[in-house]
């Protein structure tokens, strides 16, 4: 039912994402009656993504001391999202999710986080994730509806002994989904090949790893075409790159996890990767989740400082590749109809601070 809606909604709405364009409304004018539905289906939809976080295993990794934590930074992160109504018309109904940063450990803890407007709700989605909901319904032409989230985050920088890699193993994250075709028999062929001679989970995660690194070609493309997209000559971004990673671990039984968020620049530019970045983690045996980014460590020099370390620079907002609050988009989305009452643009924009 929930992906009904989700459906609905994205065919007959307005809808504005991170990687989303605004549609009209299919079949113009709609009765009073469908308005009612789809209003209480919005609602049913927002409780519907609070409830299945309950369902989520605790996502704390098995506690090792072969994680080592090597140095810690405190960052202001601000996100400012301006929501211009272009006009000519205001919409009946006009929500925007999103994405807050919060506790991840053993990667980062947040020491506070101030939201404006203060009149949101916080919803939970299926993955543990956290966002603010706004309601700017009936919002005038030619006005600005803005949000404002300050965050101070504490980002901590590890390292992993992968010496022994035998013990238990946390549970879940094995399983196909989209943009994680480790089932696909493309995938499938693949990691089976490279995992040939390796007895061990990290020696094959780092066969992913270093095929990844020498095979993808990075091309940014602004989406997420999925793992088995990344082995055609398409190109591929962070998310792609992270994907596959994901899905060739999966695809031998290896938990893996897929993670949305912004990286600190030393120096307002990289060229190796956007503010907006992907990456990934997996289980490893006897010592838990360790993290791994196959895009910064395509280039060779660089490999080994992105493989079982975490650099401080990484601050999560998202887990999983296809959340349902944000119904294909990335760190926000925004939806209002009908959509061909006006025309609204959201402008967003990152500002981060290293504190020390």
């Amino acid at each position: 039912m929930l992906t009904i809606i989700i459906n609905f909604h994205e065919a007959s709405f307005g809808v504005i994402g991170q990687s989303c364009q605004p549609i009209g409304l299919i079949g113009g004018n709609i009765t009073r009656q469908l308005r009612l539905f789809l209003f209480f289906s919005l609602l049913l939809f927002s409780q519907g993504c609070r409830s299945k976080a309950d369902l989520l295993p605790p996502v704390s990794p098995v506690p090792s001391p072969r994680m080592t934590i090597l140095d810690q930074r405190e960052y202001a992160v601000q996100q400012e999202l301006r929501l211009v109504n272009e006009g000519p018309g205001r919409p009946d109904k006009q929500n925007i999710w999103v994405a807050l940063i919060r506790d991840f450990p053993p990667y980062q803890s947040v020491r506070s986080i101030e939201v404006s407007p203060k009149d949101y709700q916080l919803v939970v989605d299926e993955y543990g994730n956290h966002y603010a909901e706004f309601d700017f319904s009936k919002q005038p032409a030619g006005t600005t509806r803005t949000v404002k989230i300050d965050t101070r985050v504490i980002v901590n920088e590890l390292a992993y002994d992968l010496s022994n890699c035998e013990g238990d193993s946390p549970t879940g994250f094995t399983q196909p989904e989209l943009h994680i075709e480790s089932a696909n028999p493309q995938i499938v062929a693949l990691s089976t090949r490279l995992s040939e001679g390796k007895s061990t989970a990290c020696q094959k995660v780092r066969t992913f790893y270093d095929y990844i690194g020498d095979n993808l070609v990075y091309t940014y493309n602004g989406n997420n075409w999925g793992a088995q997209a990344a082995l055609g000559p398409m190109g591929a971004d962070c998310t792609e790159y992270a994907d596959l990673l994901v899905a060739l671990s999966r695809a031998q039984g290896i938990p893996a996890r897929y993670f949305e968020g912004v990286r600190y620049l030393e120096n307002g530019a990289d060229e190796i990767a956007n503010i907006e970045h992907a990456w990934s983690d997996v289980a490893i045996p006897g010592l838990g989740w360790v993290s791994l980014d196959p895009t910064l460590g395509r280039i060779a020099a660089r490999r080994d400082t992105y493989f079982a370390h975490h650099t401080p620079d990484h601050i999560i907002l998202t887990m999983g590749t296809n959340p349902s609050t944000l119904r294909g988009s990335s760190y926000w989305t925004h939806l209002y109809w009908p959509g061909n009452s006006t025309k609204i643009q959201v402008n967003a924009e990152w500002k981060i601070e290293l504190i020390k």
